[in-house]
């Protein structure tokens, strides 16, 4: 983040107060990083500009409700973005039919060159290497219910695998990405 720029929680009072320009702010901080997870979860370009619209409404609302203490400003918007997918995709699955396709070359986000590379660039940056290194039951589990909404159930049904092993998978796999991006900082 340059110098001269503001920090994400200045630009959270701000929008509490009202004030629709730090709201411009952040979303030109954030907003590709929401979209892109949104567009990862979706696979869709209406519904991902859907729910990056969203996230950021839902954040304009609830900004005087933000606590530093609880996660930085980017982990509660990526919070606020992926619930609002996950909705969507729950109400998309009533009319599609369920996948659980998942691109091996899945990317949370691209870091672009010309990008500086901020706090959410580098998170991007820090998780993606750090699921390259899960082994790939873990890391498609991990993908397929953070990702793409999947409840554990939903996971072991379309795997055709015990739903023990499904959450076994998800909390090994969360353990080791908790371990893998604490030594990366």
């Amino acid at each position: 983040m340059e110098r001269d720029q503001p920090q994400d929680e200045v630009l959270i009072a701000r929008i509490a107060q009202g004030e629709v320009e730090a709201l411009a702010s952040l979303y030109d901080r954030y907003g590709r990083l929401v979209y892109s997870l949104a567009m990862t979860m979706l696979r869709d370009r209406a519904a991902a500009e859907e729910v990056t619209q969203d996230a950021f409404l839902s954040l304009w609302r609830a900004a005087a409700s933000y606590r530093a203490e609880r996660g930085r400003v980017a982990t509660w918007l990526w919070a606020i973005a992926r619930h609002r997918a996950i909705d969507e995709l729950r109400r998309l699955k009533n009319s599609q039919a369920l996948s659980l396709d998942f691109s091996p070359d899945f990317q949370p986000g691209e870091v672009n060159p010309g990008e500086s590379l901020e706090d959410a660039s580098l998170m991007r940056l820090h998780v993606r290497r750090a699921l390259a290194q899960l082994h790939e039951p873990q890391r498609r589990a991990i993908q397929l219910a953070y990702f793409r909404g999947l409840t554990q159930r939903e996971i072991a049904e379309g795997l055709g695998e015990p739903l023990g092993t499904i959450k076994t998978r998800i909390r090994l796999g969360l353990h080791r990405l908790k371990q893998l991006l604490q030594r990366e900082e």
